[in-house]
């Protein structure tokens, strides 16, 4: 069972990508015109993205991928393309809809379930590759590797999330988002170091037979973020 401190974070995500930010959610995932602040997050993540699937097979035919905190479904979207079988989760019903409606029919070779719900639900059943775009950024590192480690579980091939890097000038620029209206601020995040984050994954039981691969840090104006790759032995 997920941790008390994830519960109550997830219940927070849960409003304000509910509610608080749906209309600014909606734009930036679109090719709406959107505000200077908004451009680079979209940039970044729009790279971080390419960068994940870039990670995965080109041809994802008979496989099964979880697609953890889907948003808006961009990413769900291109794996089935490539043929995989996809769950798309997200805790927030609006944005769910949206990625169905965006989505449309045309999934390619593959197809998408999307789902609203919790990402660790085991009844999602077994994965061949997990990914968690900025998902777990919100969470203290305990409870993000203890998730990690909870979906390595029910998956036999790679698990790719991303971490807010701790870094002064993340730090710095958090601080600076502050001064800036509601509107133009992202989520609470909760940064970590590399080396703090991979002795975690080292240690946890659950993450004995995975090991730590490629790494990619994508920095765009005001989005940092920080793929992870683990693989089994």
């Amino acid at each position: 069972m997920p941790s008390a401190t994830y519960q109550t974070r997830r219940g927070e995500l849960f409003t304000y990508f509910d509610r608080t930010a749906v209309e600014a959610w909606t734009r930036l995932t679109s090719d709406a015109p959107v505000s200077g602040i908004r451009a680079t997050v979209r940039a970044g993540r729009e790279a971080m993205r390419t960068t994940l699937l870039a990670w995965l097979p080109s041809d994802l035919r008979g496989s099964r991928l979880l697609d953890a905190g889907c948003g808006t479904g961009a990413l769900a979207i291109e794996a089935a393309r490539r043929g995989a079988d996809v769950v798309a989760i997200d805790l927030s019903p609006t944005l769910v809809g949206l990625a169905r409606e965006r989505a449309g029919a045309d999934h390619g070779a593959g197809h998408v379930t999307w789902l609203v719900g919790d990402m660790l639900e085991p009844a999602l059943g077994s994965f061949d590759h997990v990914v968690a775009m900025d998902s777990l950024i919100h969470y203290r590192a305990a409870d993000a590797v203890e998730a990690v480690a909870g979906l390595a579980a029910r998956t036999g091939g790679s698990m790719l999330f991303t971490f807010a890097p701790r870094t002064m000038l993340l730090a710095a620029m958090h601080a600076a988002g502050s001064l800036f209206p509601k509107r133009d601020r992202a989520p609470a995040i909760a940064p970590v170091a590399e080396r703090r984050l991979r002795h975690l994954l080292a240690a946890a039981p659950g993450l004995a037979g995975w090991r730590a691969e490629r790494t990619q840090r994508i920095a765009s104006g005001f989005y940092t973020s920080q793929a992870l790759e683990l693989v089994r032995r």
